[in-house]
C-alpha cells in the first residue's frame, strides 16, 4: 500500500468531515474500493480518524456559533445506544454483507439528496420574483426644456 494514497483519502474525508458531511462517506469508498482494505477495517479506521477530526471541527463550528445544544443532548443519548448495538452487530457480518450494506446506505442518502436539491431548485425558481433594475433617469429634449421620463426594466 503506497502511503501517499492514504495522505489522499486522509485529505478527501478530512474534506468532507470539515463540512459536516461525514468524511467517512468519501474516506470508506477510498479505502475500499481504490486502496483494497478489507470493509470492516475501513470502517474501523474511519471511526477512529473520525475522533481527532470530529474534535477539531466540533470546535471550529462552536466558535461560529453553528451547534444547537438542546438538539445535541436530545440526539446523543439514542445515538449512543444504537452505536454501540451497531458496533456489536457489524462484528458479526461478513465483510461482502457490510459493503452491500454500506453501498445501499449511500444510495439510498445520495438519492434522498438529489430528491431534496431538486425540489428546493423548483420551489426557489417558483417564488422567484423579477428584480428592477436600478432606475434609468432618460432626458428628452422638447423644446429646450429637460423633462424626465423613469424607466423600470425587469432582470432574470
Amino acid at each position: 500500500m503506497v502511503w501517499w494514497y492514504l495522505i489522499l483519502a486522509g485529505l478527501f474525508g478530512g474534506l468532507c468531515g470539515g463540512m459536516g458531511m461525514g468524511g467517512g462517506t468519501l474516506l470508506i469508498p477510498i479505502l475500499t474500493m481504490f486502496l483494497g482494505i478489507d470493509q470492516h477495517l475501513a470502517q474501523g479506521l474511519n471511526l477512529l480518524v473520525f475522533i481527532p477530526t470530529g474534535i477539531i471541527a466540533v470546535i471550529i463550528h462552536m466558535k461560529n456559533k453553528l451547534i444547537d445544544y438542546k438538539t445535541f443532548f436530545i440526539v446523543v443519548v439514542p445515538a449512543i445506544i444504537t452505536a454501540v448495538c451497531a458496533a456489536l452487530f457489524v462484528g458479526r457480518l461478513k465483510s461482502e454483507v457490510l459493503t452491500i450494506c454500506f453501498g445501499v446506505f449511500l444510495l439510498i442518502i445520495s438519492l434522498f439528496e438529489l430528491y431534496n436539491a431538486i425540489k428546493t431548485t423548483i420551489q426557489n425558481k417558483k417564488k422567484k420574483q423579477p428584480r428592477l433594475k436600478t432606475t434609468k433617469l432618460i432626458h428628452n429634449i422638447n423644446n429646450k426644456n429637460y423633462k424626465s421620463k423613469i424607466y423600470k426594466t425587469k432582470i432574470f
